[in-house]
């Protein structure tokens, strides 16, 4: 059982992380904003990146450009994340309105940080799922981990999963492609499958960086129980996640799609509804006569047939079972067969 908090997940009780990221652009105040337009669209957690570029990079950093943006990687971290002491107030936020809180450590440091501040649980991104010696750290705090494996092959995320595990640490693996925007042809949903066979007793779920929703939809027949998206509230706004990310309209309808799915986890046994009664009255057929019949004549398929309305005595389903049967008195053309008549 893979569970954050008391929310236990799964495939019949999918949970969807709504990643606020660096979509803020480093406002907490802005960070606000996106963490209401989400709670009023249904969202039930709330994702971070806990970042803090003197603890995660050095200085060569400063060269490295993401294909996704214009400066380099230590430009976009140092003007966009939010300091540590930020953090707890933005949990709290969350929290307070109900939702599940989620960070992504990008450092020891910001492992302690997230730990100190007692997150549920750790999501591990992409850049470190070969980063053993943090995944190793993380660990240690004994908190449940969901995985992003993009920029990873088989033989990589094994590793991974051989340390969580041996850590005895639950563990959630999601598929990833690590392109800004990924190309649907490359977004490889049967990896999913993979992972289930591969990997017992684990949750698979998927992080989307695909323009649009079609893929977090078409996961979930794959066998996803996590969906991760970035969540922004215009896609207007400038940011490196941003083509990616889904807006309002967009989270609230897969919101609505996900409430479904919930609402019919119930295994129950396959039965005609009392309230599908008032349409099977029309909807289904009754065994009605097609010609004259006198009494004595035997019932056969050039005097009796099946036809609406379903309020007779006998449906379309008996019709084979009253075929040879005698006529006891004369009936008429066009009218139900009634028991009073065979």
């Amino acid at each position: 059982m893979f569970k954050i908090k008391n929310r236990i997940i799964n495939q019949s009780n999918p949970l969807f992380i709504c990643e606020v990221g660096i979509n803020h652009n480093g406002s907490f105040n802005e960070a606000k904003k996106l963490i209401d337009l989400a709670h009023k669209a249904g969202a039930e957690c709330i994702k971070h990146q806990t970042h803090n570029v003197d603890h995660e990079m050095i200085l060569e950093a400063k060269k490295t450009i993401p294909g996704n943006a214009k400066i380099s990687i230590y430009d976009i971290i140092k003007k966009k994340s939010l300091p540590f002491s930020f953090e707890i107030k933005l949990k709290r936020y969350v929290e307070k309105k109900g939702m599940i809180y989620l960070s992504t450590p990008f450092s020891k440091e910001a492992a302690i940080h997230l730990n100190n501040i007692k997150v549920p649980a750790f999501k591990i991104g992409s850049g470190e799922c070969n980063n053993y010696p943090l995944i190793e750290f993380i660990c240690k705090f004994k908190k449940p981990i969901i995985l992003s494996t993009g920029m990873n092959d088989l033989k990589s995320v094994s590793q991974a999963v051989k340390i969580i595990k041996k850590n005895k640490v639950p563990l959630a693996l999601l598929q990833c492609t690590s392109i800004y925007p990924t190309p649907p042809e490359k977004v490889n949903l049967s990896i999913l499958n993979l992972y289930k066979k591969k990997f017992k007793n684990i949750e698979v779920g998927y992080s989307d960086h695909t323009l649009g929703t079609a893929s977090i939809y078409a996961s979930i027949s794959y066998g996803a129980s996590i969906i991760e998206k970035h969540f922004t509230d215009t896609k207007k706004r400038k940011g490196p996640d941003i083509q990616c990310s889904i807006d309002y309209e967009e989270l609230k309808n897969f919101q609505e799609y996900l409430k479904v799915i919930k609402l019919n986890k119930k295994l129950v046994a396959k039965k005609v509804l009392k309230e599908e009664i008032v349409t099977a009255n029309f909807a289904y057929a009754s065994v009605v006569t097609v010609s004259n019949i006198k009494k004595g004549e035997r019932l056969s398929n050039k005097n009796i047939w099946v036809k609406r309305p379903g309020t007779g005595d006998f449906l379309a389903k008996s019709y084979k079972k009253l075929l040879g049967k005698k006529a006891k008195q004369n009936i008429k053309a066009g009218v139900f067969l009634n028991k009073e008549h065979v």
